[in-house]
């Protein structure tokens, strides 16, 4: 960034693919013209709170410290115009203060054309299963060797991160296979979640288990944690050892599961986002129970999460009527739940590690043989704003080396 431009009231880097020709205001509004042939509308106040000098921003910190409501007035503009270096200026009436908005951030924020705040970092994509699928897979040998934040890292994680936001999943290849290395990987990515089943978890058989993961049985597919109130958003699986004979991993997709059972049978699909169901897990020292619908909407209508486990449901505590509805839904979707075509099956390799969106997947596993082999994961959960901070971080870096090199070749 040319130090002729005003910071912006964030730690980000905003690459300037347009310039600002012509502005014009009136004592609410700026209106901005871009020489792409855009136009733009800021109100006078959003503008005055999202300056970024020493009244409204912490410089140390870019955080707020302007109240709007000590100004003296509300913020009417006075005059609008931009400068040489191309940022635009605005001189608010009340306060008499000239304040500058970088061109680059405020084309990123124009929020008068139809930008989607809220539109996913890396578009959806619902998949199903089958014979000849597999997850994408990614190498990852030497992650753990790269320095955290650099290019290097950034090639193995980048890709990885997508897979996961766009489709849920991702497998990575050849890791390291000691005991707890999975923290330290995990760690490149965010903070881990721990859980009464600790930081990082044994997924193997065991005498006397508190839960049916720690079994040589199969398991139905399910989403973990679904007796927590915010049950984990991504888990990570890690292959350690696997001798066993069976024991196959399986994914699926409850996104589109759900779209599926809301194109077949409308009605259940309603009934599971309506109907809250007693999810429990009450072992010998915990005792975790929440009420939720198995399928839940954001308020555009959009899927937000399956919360999803037979073993973990506790008994229906709904009204009168409901109850008949509710279990002909689950019994629809239980049925989908078992069609092959859904189901992507694989076979963990030691140094495998899954990723994988808790609240979208369901995973589940075939029985094995407890005695062919060992068969030893280790697990742990984080939260997808986890992967959603570090996926910002990885492209803020990438405009951080843009604006560099527009710099060097003499651009703002």
């Amino acid at each position: 960034m040319s130090a002729d431009l005003p910071l912006t009231p964030d730690y980000d880097a905003w690459p300037i693919h347009t310039d600002i020709i012509a502005v014009e205001s009136d004592p609410q509004l700026v209106t901005v013209r871009w020489n792409d042939g855009r136009q733009s509308r800021y109100h006078g106040i959003w503008l005055r709170e999202n300056a970024a000098d020493d009244s409204t921003i912490n410089p140390a910190t870019r955080e707020r410290i302007l109240d709007l409501s000590t100004l003296p007035a509300w913020p009417t503009i006075a005059d609008a115009e931009v400068d040489e270096a191309g940022a635009l200026c605005v001189t608010f009436a009340s306060e008499q203060r000239r304040l500058r908005f970088h061109p680059g951030w405020l084309r990123a924020h124009d929020y008068d054309n139809g930008e989607d705040p809220e539109a996913p970092l890396v578009p959806v994509t619902t998949w199903q299963g089958g014979e000849d699928k597999v997850p994408d897979s990614l190498e990852a040998a030497g992650l753990l060797d790269t320095e955290p934040g650099s290019e290097a890292e950034e090639a193995i994680l980048a890709p990885a991160l997508e897979s996961v936001l766009a489709k849920g999943l991702v497998r990575l290849r050849h890791l390291p296979t000691e005991p707890g290395s999975l923290e330290a990987i995990a760690r490149r990515i965010g903070p881990v979640r721990p859980t009464n089943f600790g930081l990082l978890f044994d997924v193997k058989a065991k005498p006397d288990p508190d839960s049916n993961a720690y079994t040589s049985i199969a398991l139905p597919p399910h989403t973990d944690l679904p007796t927590r109130e915010y049950h984990p958003g991504l888990q990570m699986l890690h292959c350690l050892e696997n001798s066993v004979e069976g024991g196959q991993a399986v994914m699926l997709d409850g996104f589109a599961v759900a779209e599926a059972l809301r194109e077949r049978d409308p009605e259940a699909f309603v009934t599971l986002t309506r109907v809250r169901w007693c999810f429990a897990n009450t072992a010998r020292t915990t005792d975790y129970v929440w009420y939720s619908p198995m399928i839940r909407l954001d308020e555009r209508g959009e899927l937000l999460e399956v919360r999803i486990a037979d073993f973990l449901r506790g008994p229906l505590q709904t009204d009168f009527e409901e109850v008949e509805p509710a279990y002909g839904a689950l019994m629809t979707l239980q049925a989908m739940l078992r069609e092959p075509e859904f189901a992507l099956r694989f076979t963990y390799e030691p140094g495998d590690l899954v990723i994988f969106d808790n609240r979208r997947l369901l995973h589940a596993r075939d029985a094995f043989e407890g005695d062919s082999g060992h068969r030893w994961l280790q697990g742990c959960y984080m939260e997808r704003d986890e992967i959603r901070s570090r996926y910002r971080m990885v492209k803020r870096r990438r405009r951080e080396r843009l604006v560099a090199t527009e710099t060097a070749h003499g651009g703002r």
